[in-house]
């Protein structure tokens, strides 16, 4: 008895996955998502351990995820799945297991061709849907291109942006209804990782929200509710490309700006780009600025709900924001997992991985790991060494937007605190159907008098 799959055959899972795999964009969501369901509240104890597999997207939407994470981390952390809905690879656990893959990258590939840096990447895949970034690149065109949009995340640059932040960051929480309710997320933290992401790219803020809407539609593409085909999601995509391209063609016949198209439009490496990598840059960039920052200033409120203690500890000392703040990153851990492919035969934990087999890093898991981490499954706003964490990753491929990242949560939380003496939530969060982004789709919160 291993996952039980709810109504769907093998022979129905392998067509499917097959199609998909080779890279088929036409192959229906709904159809897809019936036969690879499951019941996301089974007890992954209750199974043999080489059938539990953390990667559905059901789990990290209902939130059961943590038990599949916990077993596979205490019993066998680096774990081979032969099959799941995004074909075979190997799960990651542990806190030094991941940092040592993350830091290795001559033998563990990000390569779009090699299959890139989330599970269900199709290696090979050279057409239209194919999304060249730099993030899903190895040295030295990684190094090349990453140095070019660096200088915008110095810590000089930052510090010239944090009036504007905090100017943001206030007018957004003065403008919130009182005592009733209403979705944080899509009232706080889109907003202002929007007008921040905006600003980077030097577009019309009144542009902003599709910025957000084009980051929605990367992780829905594989959502039923949203797109009948991975196709439908991609056409809104090449909206983004067109509504770029020409940003992107018109700055480079003007002078050299700071902004992040600016940037890209004129450095040799980045300023000939196909259609299809400047849409992956860019979509890397709006990802990288929203989903990473926004879901950590959302997870922030719910984890300060959920732990009351320590919400009380903040309330009787702000001055604990800088400590909180990556310790709200940890907990969250809005980049789930990372995905390379093994570049040669190596070893790991001590199991055999060879040459192009997908290994998955579970950044999440590494937050929880008790042996790196004292007491990892308590929230602590006051933690010691609270930058010991997984979420930004390691090595080449570490957050370059990290810094900004703290940065805009210190200070909405600074600003936040200003204002009210608590934002308390009052719905059910909506998590976000996807084992990529720890996502919060929705957060009911009330500021009351």
């Amino acid at each position: 008895m291993g996952v039980q799959y709810i109504s769907s055959s093998d022979e129905e899972r392998k067509s499917l996955l097959a199609r998909s795999r080779s890279g088929d964009m036409t192959v229906s969501n709904k159809e897809m998502m019936a036969a690879f369901a499951i019941d996301p509240n089974y007890d992954p104890y209750s199974i043999p351990l080489e059938k539990v597999d953390p990667s559905h997207p059901s789990l990290f939407l209902n939130g059961t995820h943590w038990k599949h994470l916990e077993r596979l981390r205490n019993e066998d952390p680096v774990h081979y799945h032969e099959e799941s809905m995004f074909g075979p690879y190997w799960s990651v656990t542990k806190y030094d297991d991941i940092k040592y893959v993350d830091s290795h990258h001559e033998l563990f590939s990000s390569q779009t061709i090699k299959g890139g840096i989330a599970l269900g990447g199709v290696p090979d895949r050279e057409d239209e849907y194919s999304l060249p970034m730099f993030i899903q690149e190895d040295p030295p065109k990684h190094d090349d291109q990453r140095k070019v949009i660096a200088p915008m995340f110095t810590p000089r640059n930052l510090a010239d942006l944090q009036p504007l932040i905090r100017e943001r960051a206030g007018a957004i929480l003065d403008a919130l209804p009182r005592n009733e309710e209403f979705n944080w997320v899509r009232h706080v933290s889109v907003e202002l990782t929007a007008q921040m992401l905006a600003t980077l790219f030097d577009i019309p803020q009144e542009d902003r929200l599709k910025l957000i809407d084009w980051s929605d539609t990367i992780q829905n593409l594989g959502d039923p509710e949203q797109f009948e085909t991975p196709d439908e999601g991609f056409k809104k995509l090449f909206e983004c490309l067109a509504y770029f391209q020409g940003f992107y063609e018109e700055r480079k016949t003007t002078p050299p700006k700071f902004d992040l198209i600016s940037m890209l439009a004129h450095d040799p490496s980045t300023n000939n780009m196909d259609p299809q990598e400047l849409l992956g840059n860019v979509m890397l960039l709006i990802v990288g600025g929203n989903d990473t920052t926004r879901n950590s200033i959302s997870g922030g409120v719910l984890a300060l709900n959920e732990n009351p203690d320590q919400y009380q500890k903040l309330m009787q000392n702000p001055g604990l924001i800088p400590k909180m703040v990556p310790e709200i990153i940890r907990w969250q851990s809005p980049v789930a997992h990372m995905a390379r492919t093994a570049t040669e035969d190596t070893e790991l934990g001590g199991k055999q991985i060879k040459k192009n087999d997908r290994v998955c890093m579970w950044y999440i898991s590494g937050n929880r790991d008790e042996d790196k981490i004292v007491d990892a499954n308590k929230f602590m706003i006051d933690r010691d060494n609270a930058r010991q964490h997984t979420a930004f990753g390691f090595g080449i491929h570490r957050c370059v937007g990290n810094r900004l990242a703290e940065m805009q949560l210190n200070i909405i939380w600074e600003e936040i605190m200003k204002r009210f003496p608590k934002v308390e939530v009052t719905g059910d969060p909506v998590g976000l159907a996807s084992s990529f982004i720890h996502g919060i789709r929705e957060l009911p919160v009330t500021l009351r008098d």
